[in-house]
């Protein structure tokens, strides 16, 4: 009996972004495609890190310490597209939608290939508490694996 490869449960179509993208293009980027990270990518699709929701939610809570130490008000009161509260909220908010994807994503990221058996890749997930891990083929992104897809396929017929 053959092993499971990712390349039988990856996902080809994967939203990437570019590491001189703004925060705000690329929060918009994910949640439009209702992706929770995204590879960080060059010219030639070649994986420089991941930026993830962590990493951004990280983020608003640094500048939201600075806030609180201001008693400015909550960063998450309303969408950072509104008009802020006060001057040191919508300084923040500026801030945060203006800075570069390079300035807060993960360089050390762990990839796979599309002959990777499943079990190994899902190993190196848990081990390393990552959801997603991008797949390359000649160092080029070519998908992405991610414990959702491993989950969804557990029970491929569904009742």
């Amino acid at each position: 009996m053959s092993q499971l490869r990712v390349r039988d449960l990856m996902t080809t179509q994967v939203i990437t972004v570019r590491p001189t993208d703004t925060i705000r293009h690329a929060v918009i980027r994910m949640a439009v495609d209702n992706v929770t990270c995204a590879p960080v990518v060059d010219n030639r699709n070649h994986v420089l890190g991941i930026l993830s929701q962590t990493d951004i939610l990280k983020l608003i809570l640094r500048y939201q310490e600075k806030l609180d130490a201001e008693g400015a008000g909550h960063l998450l009161s309303a969408p950072m597209d509104t008009s802020a509260s006060s001057e040191a909220m919508a300084l923040a908010q500026k801030e945060i939608s203006e800075m570069k994807v390079q300035d807060i994503m993960v360089r050390s990221t762990l990839c796979t290939t599309p002959d990777a058996e499943i079990i190994e890749a899902l190993k190196a997930m848990m081990k390393l508490d990552v959801g997603h891990l991008p797949v390359l083929e000649q160092g080029v992104l070519v998908g992405t694996i991610s414990r959702s897809d491993i989950i969804f396929y557990i029970y491929k017929k569904k009742i």
